[in-house]
């Protein structure tokens, strides 16, 4: 079989020179409206103006605090003295009534489970002390975290 006379008449079509844009604009459209609409939702941060203060300076505390020390493996001193639960929620108890005003600074070692800073702190809620300070270590940088 001859294809050949099928095709005599009819000559190849000659290659387009020129690019077809439309395809290409309603792309670029469609993606221009997508970012029009979704970007108002990436900027939906919090401006927050924090208040600063110097790194040096301690505000001086009125009435003396009470120091707590939780240890890593879960030793509690209070003021340098080892205590228990018990002995440390009646000691908070009796300060508390003294000087409502009065601050727990808790030093909680870095390998002391959370957990244990969270019942020590429920501990002195309970307890009618409700000033609270974490006390950390310099990092010797003088920069603010």
């Amino acid at each position: 079989m001859n294809f050949g006379r099928l095709l005599e008449g009819k000559r190849a079509p000659e290659p387009m020179s020129q690019i077809n844009v439309t395809p290409l604009v309603d792309v670029m459209l469609v993606l221009l409206v997508i970012f029009m609409v979704t970007a108002p939702f990436f900027s939906g941060s919090l401006k927050l103006d924090l208040p600063r203060a110097p790194v040096s300076a301690a505000p001086p505390s009125a009435a003396p605090s009470l120091l707590l020390e939780l240890g890593g493996d879960g030793q509690l001193r209070l003021n340098g003295l080892a205590v228990t639960d018990a002995q440390l929620s009646q000691r908070l108890r009796e300060v508390a009534a003294q000087r409502p005003d009065a601050e727990l600074q808790l030093h909680a070692d870095r390998q002391a489970p959370y957990g244990r800073v969270v019942q020590l702190l429920a501990l002195a809620n309970q307890s009618g002390v409700a000033r609270v300070g974490f006390v950390a270590q310099s990092d010797g940088s003088g920069r603010r975290p």
